[in-house]
């Protein structure tokens, strides 16, 4: 189990007991009330992982098959990184309305809904004839499966309590970690078998199987009687107090940095692997999937490291190392080692440090915020695609050789969050950490 599976067990955990003690009413589910606390079941923990996990699949599936579109619409692969970065944006902002309209009208109808947009987006990509018409189908791809994103842990704090609660989250968070890493292999091999429109293709057919489920095993699991009205003036009002928080803020700013550096990272080695180096669809997939252990590799050491020095000290640690990752990287560059070796090496410093750091930090982020957690979970969801998409348009759009670009792009991004992250440290409040250890943040 990788550590944000870990964090986001026992964070999760914590806030959903006070949670559930203060509102002790059964949900609905389809065949009767479904008690918080009931067991896991393996179809609906599938599910329910596969809603978490199908937009970030959505989002790197297309990766190697950049060129063979860009080739198709007659446009370059730097171009392509519009589609991506277009997706990145409407998947934010989008999050910023799901969770309050989920309150007041229930889960089931925004996630239905949401899953027809996203089969709908994604055939719309798979017919496309240009980049707009692609770009077009990105943007309803994304409307759709943010709903499913977003709502996915609300439905498990729904539906679970205690260890099954824990488990749950535990095991989307490890699919959420998989599908941005293991997908473009997925897409590789589609492309190099059937051609690109087979991706999408794919997709929609995934994403109807979702739906086919979800419809069969999850019946509406937020009960009107714990309903909210949604007033927009009340939800902006609170927004507004977490985003003028610095514990909020500052912790908070530096993860979407840490996301945008990721981003940039997918964005930018399609031109880098593919048109630089004579990568193959296939290899470029298989070079995700390697590269994702690194992500493990550092979420499993993170727990142990932060209950010896303190998370604040092991966010901090992973920043740094994922700083010299992008710095590295961009030395080379600049000295013209150009090799396979001179990116790969440097980007899985980076990955390493982002596996370290990435869910520590968003554990110091939430930590003072448990009265209201939900918001405070959408807010970072939204920082975190915004950095996304931040970093996958801007990495495309410098006047520098892609691995320069990616270089000094990364070591700022990083620069700025280790600032950001060491200013949350002198915060004058420390409030308790969320992990396991229970240890101030330091």
């Amino acid at each position: 189990m990788t550590n944000a599976a870990q964090i986001a067990s026992d964070s999760s955990l914590e806030s959903t007991r006070a949670t559930l003690a203060q509102h002790p009413t059964a949900s609905t589910a389809r065949a009767g009330a479904a008690i918080p606390g009931q067991k896991l079941s393996a179809p609906l923990l599938l599910v329910l992982a596969a809603l978490a996990a199908l937009g970030l699949l959505a989002t790197n599936i297309m990766l190697p098959s950049l060129r063979s579109i860009a080739g198709t619409f007659g446009v370059s692969t730097a171009e392509m990184g519009v589609a991506l970065s277009a997706f990145l944006l409407v998947f934010a902002v989008g999050q910023l309305l799901v969770g309050p309209l989920s309150d007041a009208w229930g889960r089931r109808g925004l996630v239905l809904g949401g899953l027809v947009l996203f089969v709908a987006g994604s055939l719309l990509c798979a017919l496309a004839t240009d980049l707009p018409v692609l770009i077009a189908g990105r943007i309803v791809q994304a409307l759709g499966v943010c709903a499913a994103y977003a709502l996915a842990r609300a439905i498990a704090l729904d539906l679970f309590a205690g260890d099954a609660l824990a488990r749950m989250l535990a095991l989307m968070m490890v699919a959420m970690a998989a599908a941005p890493g293991f997908s473009p292999l997925l897409g590789g091999a589609l492309d190099h078998q059937f051609g690109w429109r087979s991706t999408f293709l794919a997709v929609a057919g995934l994403g109807a199987v979702v739906l086919v489920i979800y419809l069969a095993l999850v019946g509406e699991t937020h009960h009107s009687s714990r309903r909210v009205a949604f007033a927009p003036i009340s939800i902006a009002r609170r927004y507004r107090q977490l985003a003028l928080d610095q514990r909020f803020l500052l912790p908070a700013l530096a993860v979407m940095l840490l996301m945008g550096g990721l981003f940039a990272i997918f964005a930018a080695s399609p031109t880098i692997l593919m048109d630089g180096l004579g990568l193959s669809a296939n290899q470029l997939g298989l070079f995700f999937a390697v590269t994702v252990l690194f992500v493990f590799a550092g979420g499993l050491l993170a727990p142990r490291l932060a209950a010896r020095s303190g998370p604040g000290r092991i966010a901090i640690a992973g920043l740094v190392i994922a700083f010299i990752g992008g710095a590295l990287l961009f030395a080379l560059a600049a000295v013209g080692i150009r090799t396979f070796l001179a990116f790969a090496i440097p980007v899985a410093v980076f990955l390493f440090g982002f596996g370290l750091a990435n869910p520590l930090a968003i554990a110091i982020t939430l930590s003072p915020f448990r009265d209201m957690a939900g918001l405070a979970s959408a807010l970072l969801g939204f920082l975190q695609m915004a950095g996304a998409a931040l970093g996958a348009a801007l990495v495309t759009s410098l006047a520098m050789a892609p691995v320069a670009a990616l270089g000094s792009m990364l070591a700022s991004f990083l620069g700025v969050a280790i600032i950001l992250l060491v200013g949350r440290r002198e915060a004058s409040q420390r409030p308790a950490s969320l992990l396991e250890s229970g240890r101030p943040i330091r």
